[in-house]
């Protein structure tokens, strides 16, 4: 693994192909570091985590959050729901018009809560990635009212400090919005997009005094001029975006190290977080690791966490890189950081380009091989003589990964020490002695989606605003007491969102909750539905869909409509183009209805009250996915007793 005996750097001094780097204070030090940290949101990313059982719901926020022992994060960034579809689904929102506020929707508050109690240290920023409608006032475009927009923002803070006392530390606001409110405190980060406002704040004072932090979003470790003259934090502040295989812990060892190394930004933010949604949604897996099982328990702590833990354990915000930092000469990159009070850490990694693709950008090609090096330790760390060891191989030939391992301590010789490199390592030379590889005894073995499953969303107090394994993705679905029914309607499951919300991805016109096995090809479901709206108002329940997250309006699948002007239909669209069957059902609003759709091979049928409809509907296409429930538009409608048996 590493040679570094006092004969083999005598030897490389005189003779070898080594190559020699030099770490040093005496030069002054190089920016300050701010953190590593993981995205919840963007949209709806931990979406499944609150659902898993105890011990392993902490477990898993352990390997997140828990100093000294797993990807132990400086940072949570997560998103300030809007209501609408934002990547892998829709999060609530704290203010569904002008009077409302409620701050105990969704599951963003919860998680900020255990980060915080893992690690009272850690940054908490919040970030819209959408809004309700009336933010934009009938248009697609949430800043016509600046002071609206900024005061929705303050709102959400107000709330953080009031019902949970969560400080926030980073926002992307107006600053006067900030100062009016009490919180000069609070740092802006803009422009959480491209380096373009680098530009902007050169030009404006104003604009330039009241950014503390450019945020950039897969910058592919490059900055620009302009961002490096603003003298400001510089962040990569959405990235990595990639599958947490072994692949994509290459991408993230690297960035970690070349986002400094080649564009001085001085913390990345993963997106995202933790990956827990269903697969099948945009970037199925992309997290730090996956944890989307809850009716298992089954969760995966994959080695992006370890090629967290080799900078997160051994560097803390406040602490600075050195000048002397860079490229190693045959491929990589290394990067060392002090405490100033005599703590040194350096990080090493030799990932090749094959092995360390990000999904985005596109990767430059470069050369990566096998080497010799030799570190000089001067000034503060001079008179060091041993360091703590923590090392990493990803092995793409025998798939026999060692990740974050805890190796003998390395000798230092007259401030000397080598390292024979090979490709796909990353190390961390430290006098950092707290590190720890967590563990805990192996969580349940993976299994499928139950293929009976029930719900009948009668909980008095529910401590999440979503029932369990729903995962929306147009409109909020949420529990709901049904205070004019004492009867079996009494508690039920409400859609929620009544105006469409603003947001760069496109929710369906329809809204839409799916659940279930993706693989489900044939299986009965029902439920009791109870439309809202007169004369216009629909809902349906589903099958075999296909399409979620950014694609939602493409789903297809089979779509079983009542309507409250009596009639009903089949059809192959969530957009209700491709028509099965049809008829008329003496359906209204007002009234509930037992809906149960069954699907067997080519053939579909569907009852209502328990009586046939229709039956022997053709569907050729899609052969397989989630089970839904929905509403024809944004509009009021309610869920009970839901019940799906897959074969």
């Amino acid at each position: 693994m590493h040679t570094h005996s006092l004969l083999f750097i005598i030897f490389c001094i005189v003779g070898c192909s080594a190559e020699f780097y030099v770490i040093d204070d005496r030069i002054g030090l190089g920016r300050e570091f701010d953190g590593i940290g993981g995205l919840s949101g963007g949209g709806a990313t931990s979406r499944l985590l609150v659902n898993y059982e105890e011990p392993y719901r902490s477990q898993i926020l352990d390997f997140l959050f828990k100093p000294n022992f797993g990807a132990s994060l400086h940072i949570l960034k997560v998103e300030i729901g809007g209501d609408a579809q934002t990547t892998d689904g829709t999060e609530p929102s704290h203010m569904r018009c002008k009077d409302d506020g409620n701050f105990f929707r969704g599951y963003e508050w919860w998680l900020m809560k255990e980060a915080k109690k893992r690690n009272p240290n850690i940054k908490l920023i919040g970030l819209p990635w959408a809004f309700p409608g009336w933010i934009g006032a009938g248009t697609q475009w949430p800043y016509f009212f600046p002071n609206i927009t900024a005061d929705y923002v303050v709102t959400w803070i107000n709330g953080a400090k009031q019902h949970h006392n969560l400080d926030i530390d980073y926002i992307g606001v107006l600053r006067d919005a900030l100062d009016r409110a009490g919180y000069t405190n609070i740092g802006i980060i803009a422009a959480d997009g491209d380096w373009s406002v680098a530009a902007a704040m050169l030009e404006d004072p104003y604009l330039n005094d009241a950014v503390e932090v450019l945020g950039v979003h897969y910058p592919g470790t490059i900055t620009v001029k302009e961002a490096l003259l603003t003298e400001k934090k510089l962040w990569s502040s959405e990235d990595y975006s990639t599958f947490n295989d072994d692949i994509g812990a290459g991408c993230w060892a690297r960035i970690l190290n070349q986002n400094y190394v080649n564009g001085r930004m001085t913390s990345t933010i993963s997106w995202n977080l933790i990956a827990s949604y269903y697969e099948n949604l945009s970037f199925g897996g992309d997290g730090l690791m996956t944890a989307d099982e809850p009716w298992s328990g089954h969760y995966v702590v994959q080695s992006p966490i370890w090629m967290t833990a080799h900078t997160t354990q051994f560097a803390q915000p406040g602490w600075f890189y050195l000048q002397t930092v860079g490229k190693l000469t045959h491929g990589g990159s290394y990067v060392a950081l002090t405490d100033r009070k005599g703590n040194l850490t350096i990080v090493i990694e030799t990932m090749t380009h094959k092995h360390s693709q990000c999904i985005r950008p596109p990767l430059p090609h470069f050369d990566v091989s096998p080497q010799i090096a030799v570190f000089q330790l001067k000034g503060s760390f001079a008179h060091l003589t041993d360091l703590q060891v923590w090392y990493s191989k990803l092995d793409f030939e025998t798939k026999n990964d060692t990740l974050f391992q805890r190796s003998s301590p390395i000798e230092v010789y007259d401030g000397l020490f080598a390292l024979k490199l090979d490709v796909d390592e990353v190390y961390t030379i430290t006098t950092v002695n707290t590190g720890q590889k967590g563990s805990y005894p192996d969580p349940p073995k993976s299994c499928l989606f139950p293929k009976n499953y029930s719900d009948d969303f009668t909980v008095d107090n529910p401590p999440f605003s979503e029932a369990p394994y729903f995962a929306d993705q147009t409109g909020v679905f949420e529990y709901f007491r049904n205070s004019t029914d004492n009867g079996s309607h009494a508690f039920t499951l409400r859609q929620v969102v009544t105006e469409r919300p603003v947001t760069w991805a496109r929710d369906a016109d329809q809204t839409i909750s799916v659940i279930g096995d993706y693989s489900w090809t044939d299986l009965s479901v029902s439920c009791d539905v109870l439309i809202e709206t007169p004369a216009t108002g629909g809902v349906f329940l589903a099958a075999r869909v296909d399409q979620g997250g950014e694609s939602v309006r493409e789903a297809k699948g089979v779509f079983y409509w009542i309507y409250a002007n009596g009639t009903y239909k089949v059809t192959n669209d969530i957009g209700g183009q491709r028509v099965l069957a049809e008829g008329q059902s003496g359906t209204r609003e007002g009234v509930w209805y037992t809906l149960t759709l069954s699907v067997k091979g080519y053939f579909a049928t569907g009852m209502l009250n328990g009586y046939l409809l229709w039956k022997n509907a053709v569907v050729v296409e899609p052969k397989n996915g989630w089970v839904a429930l929905g509403t024809l538009s944004f509009e009021y409608a309610q869920f009970d007793n839901f019940k799906v048996n897959a074969e």
